[in-house]
């Protein structure tokens, strides 16, 4: 679990109108451009659009922003782009584990020492999920008829290959003792797409990547990778909220916890002051009343981890993903 910080003294320099990247010694003087690496819908798309709305709305910078997808190669092409942009602090890329983790099971052309990390800023919880007219009423109905059909037979979608989803599904594998078919998409947007239209059986999205459809009732989740119900809050459903779902855990799926960090990055070779000048507009971004509603819709949990401590997440995270890499013979040659 990511350390939670707090935020109240950034409050208080908005509550009077005191900037606090104030006394940064660097300031951008033209248009930046933010670099989702997923397809537009995506979980990573919405984290990146969040914050940009954020910035505009309360003008805490006086530039313009645009975000572009950079979804290609399980999110290789957007940090490949922002590599090639060394010294660029007009580059900010928006990602998750797989700036460090891609580089460890593909053959790409980057590695996260070629970016900069700003933070970390949010933890996204992952749901099971099934399609609203499917037969299946809880997880144990449903892994039940997938341990009924020949191997692989079941369809998992996910955003991307080798990446968070995957990773999940093979622990599913493990722990029910079945094999789907994982089936990578650009984006959760287009797994939850390809599932309404009965294309795949199942997928493991985060919760803002399902919403709508769960919403629109194309879609219902059966439970949560979280070792709590996640918090209630407002219906999602006429019936239903987050907290209504149960944890995967409860209903006989043995993985109490599997969460993705939302990170944020320079290109590498930018000054201190360009980084210190990031950090604390992301700051000021968490500090507002629209961030905390994000959190509340998407389901996520807010924290912030930023120099060390980012860095030592980041190392921590690389030696449980190769082993989880390794068992499934995804590591690449270096």
């Amino acid at each position: 679990m990511f350390a939670k910080q707090n935020f109240a003294a950034i409050a208080v320099g908005l509550a009077i109108g005191v900037p606090v990247a104030a006394n940064a010694a660097w300031q951008p003087v033209k248009p930046i451009e933010f670099i989702a690496t997923a397809g537009p819908g995506g979980g990573t798309d919405n984290f990146a659009r969040a914050v940009q709305a954020i910035i505009t709305k309360h003008k805490l910078i006086d530039q313009p922003i645009v975000v572009t997808n950079k979804g290609g190669g399980s999110g290789a092409e957007g940090y490949t782009y922002t590599k090639a942009m060394a010294g660029d602090p007009y580059k900010i890329v928006f990602g998750t584990s797989n700036a460090w983790t891609q580089p460890m099971v593909s053959k790409v052309a980057y590695n996260h020492t070629d970016l900069t990390p700003i933070a970390a800023m949010v933890q996204d919880e992952f749901l099971l999920w099934v399609k609203q007219d499917a037969p299946w009423q809880n997880v144990q109905d449903f892994l039940k008829a997938v341990a009924a059909k020949p191997p692989g037979d079941f369809k998992m979608g996910g955003a991307q290959s080798k990446d968070t989803d995957e990773t999940l599904t093979r622990m599913i594998d493990t722990a029910a003792k079945v094999k789907f078919t994982y089936i990578p998409f650009k984006s959760g947007a287009e797994a939850a797409v390809q599932l309404a239209g009965g294309h795949i059986d199942s997928h493991v999205n985060n919760p803002s990547e399902s919403i709508g459809q769960w919403k629109g009732a194309t879609q219902r989740p059966l439970c949560a990778f979280s070792p709590q119900r996640l918090p209630d809050g407002p219906k999602v459903t006429q019936t239903q909220n987050w907290h209504d779902i149960p944890t995967c855990v409860e209903s006989g799926l043995n993985i109490p916890q599997f969460q993705q960090p939302r990170t944020v990055w320079l290109p590498g070779k930018v000054t201190a002051d360009q980084v210190e000048f990031y950090v604390d507009l992301m700051k000021k971004v968490q500090a507002t009343p629209e961030w905390k509603e994000y959190i509340q819709q998407s389901s996520q949990t807010d924290t912030f981890l930023t120099g060390d401590a980012f860095a030592r997440f980041i190392k921590e995270d690389i030696e449980r993903t190769r082993k989880i890499a390794a068992d499934q013979g995804w590591l690449v040659a270096k």
